[in-house]
């Protein structure tokens, strides 16, 4: 191949180069309806996890208060017999009647205590419910959205292969070190290592090339010229 047709197959490779980074853009691209579906699963555990989180903290506070109720309620019953057995000391009645009043004021309390606990645990299991229920109605629609877009990531990655092994039969027939430094270039570049000009200015900086470079890179001999400006492959098309 001679000198300007290593830089004409350049310039293809450049081109596959450009989708393939298309391809690679493109790749993470996901539909709008994934994203939305996504974000409510997401929502939906993060709203269930919440929900969960409280529930454990009200059962603790409610296993606490009713294990503080049966000890009372129990003392309660303790009482009420010893007072029976004592029944022919009034003494003795007057302060065991002090001990089961003041017991069951506390009764009272830990059972005023409950009601709104109890409503609340109601109410965070009927949410917790009502969250899975909404988990499981989504299931089904997110797994058809995820497998549709992982085949359509196959299909950019197939596309990519083939690109892919057509550049590199093509890079193949470049002079080696003329590729690396365009590839170097081209990272530092946006993307374009190799550029036409037009009407005497370069296509990658848009900047006017004295009329030696563009003399010499009409040519399109090696090693291949360069923009002064924007240090890009010049290529006459």
């Amino acid at each position: 191949m001679n000198e300007s047709g290593q830089l004409e197959r350049l310039y293809q490779v450049q081109q596959l180069d450009l989708e393939l980074d298309t391809l690679n853009s493109q790749e993470g691209e996901i539909s709008g309806e994934l994203k939305d579906a996504r974000a409510q699963q997401e929502r939906i555990n993060n709203d269930l996890e919440d929900a969960e989180i409280a529930l454990e903290g009200v059962d603790k506070q409610v296993r606490r208060l009713e294990l503080d109720l049966g000890t009372t309620q129990e003392q309660i019953s303790r009482n009420k017999s010893e007072q029976d057995k004592n029944a022919t000391n009034a003494k003795m009645q007057s302060q065991y009647e002090n001990v089961i009043q003041q017991l069951g004021e506390r009764v009272s309390d830990y059972e005023e205590s409950l009601a709104p606990l109890y409503e609340r645990r109601e109410a965070l299991t009927a949410r917790a419910g009502e969250l899975r229920a909404e988990h499981r109605t989504l299931r089904p629609l997110l797994e058809a959205l995820e497998n549709a877009d992982e085949a359509r990531i196959q299909t950019l990655r197939g596309e990519g292969q083939e690109r892919r092994e057509r550049r590199a039969g093509m890079a193949g027939e470049i002079e080696g070190r003329l590729v690396k430094e365009y590839e170097l270039i081209r990272r530092s570049k946006k993307g374009l290592g190799i550029v036409p000009f037009e009407g005497g200015r370069c296509k990658g900086c848009n900047v006017q090339l004295p009329t030696n470079v563009q003399q010499r890179a009409a040519l399109g001999k090696l090693p291949a010229v360069k923009c002064p400006s924007c240090g890009r492959f010049l290529i006459k098309l």
